[in-house]
């Protein structure tokens, strides 16, 4: 009895620094965009995405869960998301994920490209009256009519936001068009004109933009 005390003790008398940390509830805005991760991991990547961009939804597909699982989670590298927008849809998509609690930005970013095919295909099917309305009109009224026809509002109920807070993100105009000189302003500093492209410990990554170029970008060199 005494025997199987003392190791219960020993056991107990593990500290719980033993455990190791997960990442991927570390998380912050940056001046730039949105950062996951280890805030002083040794390797720092910044994808420059757009949520209309096709190749930006094969690059989340193909890599996000390897990227936060291997790299992210043990700590080894942080994530920073910053945004690319090209077009109204992408605009309204944008403002929608960037919409209240920051702490929602990351599952919000991941339904976007989850069903990026779904949605992009509802606007393969619109009319061209619809699409008529995205492009011209108060731009309350525009972000308003893409969130309806793609079904972006049933999309962020599903992540537990209300008609009231969408509606609140999607018709503020200044908001709006702050958001939209920042992301400009920021593709401009970097020299990034394509999507996806991606920026390695403060450099960008020339011709890289695929998660197989990715990949060797970030491997460790062969000894």
């Amino acid at each position: 009895m005494r025997k199987y005390l003392l190791a219960a003790l020993l056991v107990a008398a593990v500290p719980l620094t033993a455990v190791a940390q997960n990442w991927l509830g570390t998380y912050a805005v940056t001046a730039a965009g949105h950062r996951i991760g280890n805030p002083n991991a040794t390797t720092k990547l910044v994808e420059y995405v757009s949520y209309t961009c096709p190749h930006c939804g094969e690059f989340y597909k193909e890599a996000d869960a390897t990227i936060k699982l291997s790299l992210v989670q043990t700590g080894k590298a942080s994530v920073e998301v910053r945004h690319i927008i090209r077009d109204p849809v992408d605009l309204a998509a944008t403002v929608l994920v960037n919409c209240g609690d920051p702490a929602k930005f990351w599952g919000n970013h991941d339904m976007f490209f989850a069903r990026q095919d779904r949605w992009t295909t509802t606007w393969q099917l619109t009319l061209p009256s619809q699409r008529q309305r995205w492009q011209s009109g108060p731009v309350a009224d525009r972000m308003r009519a893409i969130a309806s026809d793609l079904d972006f509002y049933g999309m962020m109920e599903s992540r537990g936001y209300s008609r009231v807070e969408l509606d609140k993100c999607l018709t503020d105009e200044k908001a709006i068009e702050a958001l939209s000189k920042k992301t400009d302003a920021v593709a401009d500093a970097a020299g990034v004109n394509s999507t996806p492209s991606f920026a390695l410990n403060g450099k960008v990554l020339q011709g890289v933009h695929t998660w197989g170029q990715l990949q060797t970008a970030i491997a460790p060199p062969k000894k």
